[in-house]
């Protein structure tokens, strides 16, 4: 949960550059990234592969990240998503 309203805070810092990825712009990315929160938040385990292809390199979350200047940042979020995806799936 922590993972995903991290993202949440990051695709919505004011001037990100939403251009290498599938998201259009913030409000379509905050979207997604919320609806998947609110699976969570409600006790259902959202699909492996929703969650996977945002986290994963070259996906939506990493693009905007190198495009908008916290890449480091996403890597953190990204390795903390790995453990728990390890335990989850």
């Amino acid at each position: 949960m922590l993972i995903l309203e991290a993202s949440i805070e990051l695709v919505s810092i004011p001037g990100n550059d939403f251009c290498w990825s599938y998201w259009a712009d913030e409000s379509e990315a905050i979207q997604e990234l919320q609806s998947l929160l609110d699976l969570v938040k409600a006790g259902t385990l959202p699909e492996r592969l929703k969650l996977t292809v945002i986290f994963a390199p070259t996906g939506p979350l990493q693009e905007t990240s190198m495009s908008s200047g916290w890449a480091e940042t996403y890597l953190k979020i990204a390795e903390r998503f790995d453990q728990v995806e390890a335990l989850l799936w």
